[in-house]
This record gives structure tokens, sequence and C-alpha cells, in this order.
């Protein structure tokens, strides 16, 4: 029903910017929900407490930095993927591939855990144990998505987009509302309730749950919730959303509508994550696995458990929403990848001149099978891993990659394509190596090896040292270039700064 109708690359890769804004900012909303957002914040709150709190609170503003900051400039610069926007200023076939290549660093880990979360619920919900069930089920739903983003594009992502929102919005209303009912709707009960279901007294409501409360903790804490600010709005599924907008005004509009939807829903998981805890316990969500990622599914079996066909219904509901997270988010990241490597890897680096427009639409469609194989492959392989890792390094390589990139880009005159290309494979490299040997990898009980021991970095995110570093490897290689190219980069800057600030309409 959403397929494009015809071989043109607008449709298939911005639905011809047909979306109103309501339309729009609930597709960039539902996009930017992801499992990670419902599944381990919530978790994360529930066994945390503030330190939780901290982060979804991070999630939110991460989404108004992008409206008030980049969501216009974005939108001006780019037309198809975030390569259009890096080369806005003249054309470089060693942008293009290193944006194709941060592109798929920073999408695929939040894939595999997306992927490996949809066949855990699935079993969960349908009481099925062993990983062979999970495989199958992992195999099979990840073809579903593949297919989805392959013959849906944009129009097809966005619609389901906006039903997974609806959904989830509503399951999580009904949910936080049964809470605020079982502790007679006094917040301070909620607050108090959580304290001692926590083990940990009054420590639930101030930070040190989380992250040792020492000085290193402490910063390590700022330092993680700084890598969500600028990661989470950065990632490449959430910023192609801005091109579907047909000027700025509206791409405005719609981003207030995704940021009011957004504050609504931290408000929405920080009474479900509180509840949890104050409801079942600490002891009953660790059970369901030591980062809490069950913690939605376990209140939403309890909370009504006197009454079984009202239960049934409220785990069904909170089930449903849970399950169209996971897949939409999936294939609105397939696609990201499928338009990324077709656009700036297929048109603008291997081909020599334009290539027709049936023929890169084709390889777009292939390209989601050739992201989503491996993908579903990694899936499978760690599926009995946690996986909270894999959500850190996605956000840890935007934060320290894309968002300087995008800042120095949009905004520095005399950025030269060499700094951009330092801060593009030095902001990932760097994040990626901190990450890996930092105890979110190894060294603890949550690590993705628990029994492993090579973390070198006592930090929970990489953040602290890779988002300085991306923004410094941009700043230095822009300067260590030399004055001609500085020169060049600046009046390439003003040629094309009245339709990037100002929004020329395009042809």
């Amino acid at each position: 029903m959403t397929s494009a109708e015809r071989d043109d690359l607008d449709e298939f890769y911005t639905g011809f910017r047909t979306l109103a804004p309501l339309r729009n900012g609930l597709a960039i909303a539902g996009d930017y929900i992801s499992a990670a957002t419902v599944l381990s914040t919530i978790g994360i709150i529930a066994l945390a407490g503030f330190d939780g709190l901290l982060l979804a609170l991070s999630t939110a503003l991460s989404l108004l930095l992008l409206m008030v900051l980049l969501a216009e400039p974005l939108r001006n610069a780019g037309r198809f993927t975030m390569g259009d926007a890096l080369t806005h200023r003249g054309s470089s076939r060693l942008v293009r591939l290193a944006a194709t290549a941060v592109t798929l660093a920073s999408l695929l880990p939040l894939m595999v855990f997306q992927l490996s979360g949809a066949g855990h619920l699935v079993t969960l919900v349908l009481g099925f144990e062993g990983s062979s069930v999970r495989t199958a089920t992992i195999i099979a739903l990840g073809g579903l998505m593949i297919g989805y983003a392959a013959i849906g594009g944009m129009k097809g992502t966005a619609l389901i987009h906006i039903i997974k929102l609806v959904v989830l919005f509503g399951a999580s209303l009904m949910l936080a509302l049964l809470v605020m009912d079982k502790v007679g709707w006094d917040p301070s009960r909620l607050v108090t309730l959580a304290d001692t279901g926590s083990g940990g007294g009054s420590v639930y409501a101030r930070s040190g749950l989380l992250i040792e409360p020492t000085t290193i903790g402490k910063a390590d804490l700022v330092a993680s919730s700084l890598t969500v600010v600028f990661g989470a709005a950065c990632l490449p599924h959430v910023t192609m959303r801005m091109y579907t907008a047909r000027n700025a005004p509206e791409i405005r509009r719609a981003m207030s509508y995704a940021v009011m939807i957004m504050a609504v829903f931290a408000a929405l998981i920080a009474v479900i994550g509180a509840g949890a805890t104050a409801l079942l316990g600490r002891e009953v969500l660790a059970a369901g696995g030591p980062q809490g990622s069950t913690a939605i599914l376990q209140l939403a079996r309890a909370i009504l458990a006197d009454s079984a066909a009202l239960s049934t219904f409220v785990f069904t509901t909170v089930s449903t929403a849970v399950f169209l997270t996971l897949l939409s988010s999936v294939a609105g990241m397939i696609l990201a990848c499928g338009n990324s490597l077709a656009h700036d890897l297929y048109a603008h680096v291997l081909s020599r001149g334009e290539p027709p427009q049936r023929r890169e639409l084709l390889i777009a469609r292939l390209a989601a099978f050739a992201v989503g194989a491996p993908a579903i492959a990694l899936a499978v392989l760690v599926q009995n891993h946690g996986l909270r890792a894999l959500i850190i390094l996605s956000f840890s390589i935007a934060g320290s990659a894309i968002a300087p990139a995008l800042v120095y880009s949009l905004f520095w005159r005399r950025f030269t394509r060499t700094g951009l290309v330092a801060t593009l494979i030095g902001g990932t490299a760097t994040a990626i190596v901190v990450t890996a040997f930092s105890t979110t990898v190894s060294g603890t009980s949550q690590s993705l090896f628990p029994e492993k021991n090579f973390d070198i970095f006592p930090l929970t995110t990489s953040g602290m040292i890779s988002v300085p570093v991306g923004f410094f490897l941009g700043w230095a290689f822009t300067f260590l270039s030399g004055r001609r190219a500085r020169e060049r980069g600046r009046r390439e800057y003003l040629a094309a700064e009245a339709r990037l600030l100002a929004g020329a309409r395009r042809r």
C-alpha cells in the first residue's frame, strides 16, 4: 500500500515530501523512540532511579537540541542522506565514503540490539524457551523488516512509525495511569515506595546506583548524559527525517510536535520505571535480567494480577507496543543504511557519472538486504549476551563523529574537507576503541563479556574521551590543512550560505 508507485528517487527516499507537519512530527518521534528508550531506559530507571531518569531527560533534550540547532540547516543542506548534507559545500568522494562507513558503524549495533530484543520478546510472550526458537524468530522478523524497508521506502517506514507511536503512547499512558492509581495518585508515595523497593533507601532518588559516587563516577555520569544529548538525535535514521519536509518552516513545526511528544513520553517512562520498582521490587526485576530490560513487561503482567482478563489485556497491549517499537526501529535503520549505500557509495563514489534513477533505486532495495543479513547473523550470535554495550557504542559514534561533523560543516565557514574526514574517521575509531576497553564490554557482571577482564577505561561510555577527540580532530586538521584550504572552505560555505540558512527552494 505504501510502496513507490514509480521508479522515482524522491518518492523512495523522501516520499515526495508530502507528509504534513503533524504526521511528520509523529514519524520523527516514532523513529526516535527506539527499543533502547523503551526497554533499556525504563530498566535503568527501575534499577538505578535518579541516574536512569537523568539519561531519560538527556534523550528528550537531544531531540530539542536537534530542533533548535540542526533541523533547519540540515534540511536545507541535504537532499536524501547524511552524505548530501556533509557535501553541501562541494562534491567529495572521500567524504561520501566516510559518511557511508559512519552510517553503517553507528546503526549496525542498534539493529543487532533491536533484532535480538525482538527474539527475546516473542519467546517471552509466547512462553517458548531455547535459543533455537529465538534464532528462528530473529531470522523471520529480520527478513520481514528488510522487505518492509526495501518495498515501502520512506512512506512505508513513516506509516509504521506513526502506528507504532500511537500504540506505544497509548500503552505507556495506560500503564502510567495504573501505576499512579496503585499509589493513590500521590507522586511522593510513589518515590517512597520506589526507595523501599530498590533496596537502597533514599539513594534511589539520588545519584549513585548506576555509577559509583566517586569523582570519576560522577564525571562518567555527566559524560554519559552528554553522549546521549549529542548522539541520540544525530543518528542517521533520525536525521534523514529532516529531508522529508517541503521547507524549513514545516520541519520546524514537525520538530516542535516531536519534541512535545518526547517530553511527555519521558515523563511516562519515568513513572513506569519507578512504578516497577515500587510495586515489584528490585529482586523481581533483576531476576528478569540484570539490566532490567523486561521491567515494563513484568509490570504490565503484574499490575492487575487480581483480574486475569484485565491483566492479559494490559500485558498484550504493552507487548504489542514494544514489539512494534522493535520492528519499526529496525526498518528505519535498514532504510537509512541502504539509502547511504545506494546514494552515497554507489551513485557518488563507484559510478562514473550520474546513474539512471531506476538503477539507483534497485541498488537501494538490494542494499537493504545487504545490510539486514549481517545484522540478523550478528543478532543470532550475540542473543545470549547483555547488549547494552551496543546501544552505548551507537550513541558514542553518533556523538563523537556525526555531531561534530554536522556542527562544523553547517556553521564553521573555514572548515575543510580534511577536517571533516578526520572528524568522521577519527571520532568513530576513538569511540570504538574506548568502548571496547571500557567496563561496558568487560569487567563487570553487566558487561557484554562478564567473564572477561580487559577493561582499561573505568567508564560506562566513551563520551568523556571520544566526543572531545571528535571535535578536536575537526579543529586540528582544519588548521593543518593550510591557509589555502581554509580559504577555499570559506568560499564554498559563502556560496551555499544563503540556501543553508535562508532555505532557498530546491528544484
